[in-house]
């Protein structure tokens, strides 16, 4: 079965950083464009970060850039977002996302349980 495990949140004070992991299985994670999303307390869920399949673009929010850095490893079928330079405004819930479009069309789509980020001091 499909599983998408994400792994690294926590409480980290202003200014620091956190490495988030997403353990992916039970699909073929090399042909699937990887995100990172995050919903925060009484807001919409955000797009934060993208991969393509093999990794050769990324793509990132506005509030992130320069900041955060998505990367993935096919070979551990893991994708990683480094968070550096942490505020309190990314609070939130991290979640990771596996998709695969064929033709313009989402085929397949995959969510992992999330993993809680806080920012405070």
């Amino acid at each position: 079965q499909v599983q998408l495990v994400e792994s690294g949140g926590g409480l980290v004070q202003p200014g620091g950083s956190l490495r988030l992991s997403c353990a992916a299985s039970g699909f073929t994670f090399s042909r699937y464009t990887m995100s990172w999303y995050r919903r925060a307390p009484g807001k919409e869920r955000e797009l934060v970060a993208t991969i393509t399949s093999t990794g050769g673009s990324t793509n990132y929010a506005d509030s992130v850039k320069g900041r955060f850095t998505i990367s993935r490893d096919n070979a551990k079928n893991t994708v990683y977002l480094q968070m550096n330079s942490l505020k309190p405004e990314d609070t939130a819930v991290y979640y990771c996302n596996a998709r695969r479009t064929v033709l313009g069309l989402v085929r397949s789509d995959y969510w992992g349980q999330g993993t809680q980020v806080t920012v405070s001091s």
